[in-house]
């Protein structure tokens, strides 16, 4: 054991941890959600104190062989070492003090180590003096938080982006298949299948479109900004440096926001990046109660999907298959959605020059944006690329419906129409039957007239329509 202390006293800390007295006592505050910070969070974090560092070192503040240290220890973080020394609750008071002292106390002890030196020998690295040099928990967490955002939010695009080309690869694999067309859950006119998941891509390329708009405002970022905006203890080099320091790092373009104490007090960027997330979240579930209905049976249901058996559907029912992946779509849906509540209610709970609530937004938006992930990637590779057309299916409710009577309005009349419509529903027969025997059009007109092109694309029958028909629209 080591002997670590603060302003409230001594703490012994196991001699082989990384992290120091200040994490230790937010283990004991805040037990709260049981679970420890996000992976990619851990790897902004260190990325921030890792551009502090260089920044400190080209104005001359930090000593190289000091700040060489903390980079090193700062990039092994980066890489993905020493995750299981950042131990702190997701949500704990403090405006994420506690993570960054997290943060701080784990570079500091792996650079003692880097130079030789024994863990807690803080008179030569230091979390406060050096890790934490010219920054505040107010601008690291701020700035982390965004980093760590912008870089869930490329996986985001790009699944949502695969997804997009999924269903526009079906609808041009679905563009002869005519089904009917469905309002207020009642047969409408008919349409065909592609056109409906042509229009579900569009859906999720406006939503795309979204995310990645919001999310260029959270380039803008208030490190150097330290407690309250003012830049207290933060030379202007610095702050220029560290900016650079973290273009290089991400690959990013950051810059620093124009007003440093509005970019310190207020998240509302992050409210309105989470508000795309949860009307992606939305259209996406709309398209999965609509694949769903469309599957639902299969002997009694419409039938007209065929999606991909994932597994056995039931415990009891031998041969049930269910929609396992829609299904899952639909709950992950529910979660964004609760998420970005929570999100916007933290957003609104800020108090003059801080909101010290910024641990439950970034937990919940972080959340968001990995179920998001998984559940956009699981739709697309485990049901829409191996969705199948019952064709025949679909045919047979073409026939069997009246909603086709509306393609004959233009050459038959509203009233006429309703009488069909009337006696098809009455007789059972078929309206393409009907309007032959009763002479209003040939064969060959109706299937011109009722051909898919010309119920889905109005006009090619119009060109088509041969001499001889009754009109009276």
């Amino acid at each position: 054991m080591r002997i670590e202390k603060d302003f409230l006293g001594e703490i012994e800390i196991p001699d082989e941890v990384y992290y120091g007295v200040q994490t230790t006592r937010a283990l004991h505050n805040f037990s709260i959600t049981g679970h420890m910070l996000n992976e990619d969070f851990i790897a902004a974090l260190a990325i921030v104190k890792a551009a502090a560092a260089r920044a400190n070192m080209r104005t001359g503040r930090m000593p190289a062989k000091v700040g060489a240290a903390i980079v090193q220890a700062a990039e092994e973080i980066i890489a993905g070492q020493w995750r299981d020394q950042f131990v702190v609750d997701c949500i704990q008071g403090g405006a994420g003090t506690s993570m960054n002292m997290n943060a701080n106390e784990v570079i500091a002890n792996r650079a003692l180590e880097i130079i030789g030196e024994a863990k807690g020998n803080y008179a030569l690295i230091s979390p406060n003096n050096h890790v934490n040099m010219a920054q505040s928990t107010n601008d690291v967490i701020p700035t982390a938080i965004r980093i760590c955002t912008i870089r869930k939010a490329k996986k985001l695009m790009a699944a949502v982006g695969a997804l997009a080309d999924a269903f526009d690869a079906k609808g041009e694999e679905f563009a002869q298949v005519l089904k009917m067309g469905r309002t207020h859950l009642q047969d409408a006119v008919p349409i065909t299948l592609g056109q409906e998941f042509h229009a579900y891509a569009a859906a999720i390329k406006r939503s795309m479109r979204r995310i990645e708009t919001a999310e260029q405002s959270l380039h803008a970022v208030n490190i150097g900004a330290t407690a309250v905006g003012t830049g207290l203890n933060a030379e202007p080099e610095y702050i220029t440096f560290v900016i650079e320091e973290l273009c290089h790092l991400t690959g990013e373009t950051i810059y620093s926001a124009r007003n440093m104490v509005d970019a310190t007090q207020n998240t509302d960027e992050l409210a309105e990046f989470s508000g795309t997330l949860k009307v992606c979240a939305l259209a996406l579930s709309k398209i999965a109660n609509d694949l769903r209905l469309m599957a639902s049976g299969p002997k009694c249901g419409l039938n007209e999907l065929l999606l991909p058996a994932m597994q056995p559907g039931s415990s009891i029912m031998p041969g049930k298959v269910n929609p396992v992946i829609p299904e899952t779509v639909n709950q992950v849906a529910f979660q964004v959605i609760g998420n970005d509540l929570a999100i916007s209610m933290a957003v609104e709970a800020g108090q003059f020059e801080l909101n010290v609530m910024e641990p439950v937004m970034a937990y919940n938006l972080f959340n968001s944006l990995t179920v998001l992930t998984n559940a956009v990637n699981a739709l697309n590779h485990k049901c829409v690329q191996g969705i199948k057309a019952n064709v025949e299916r679909c045919n047979s409710m073409i026939s069997a419906s009246v909603g086709v009577v509306t393609a004959l309005l233009p050459h038959i009349g509203y009233e006429q129409s309703s009488q069909i419509a009337k006696e098809a529903l009455g007789t059972g027969r078929p309206v393409k039957e009907i309007v032959v025997d009763k002479g209003l059009l040939t064969t060959e007109q109706v299937e011109v007239i009722l051909s898919p092109g010309e119920m889905t694309q109005p006009g090619i029958a119009g060109k088509q329509f041969l001499s001889g028909a009754k009109r009276t629209a």
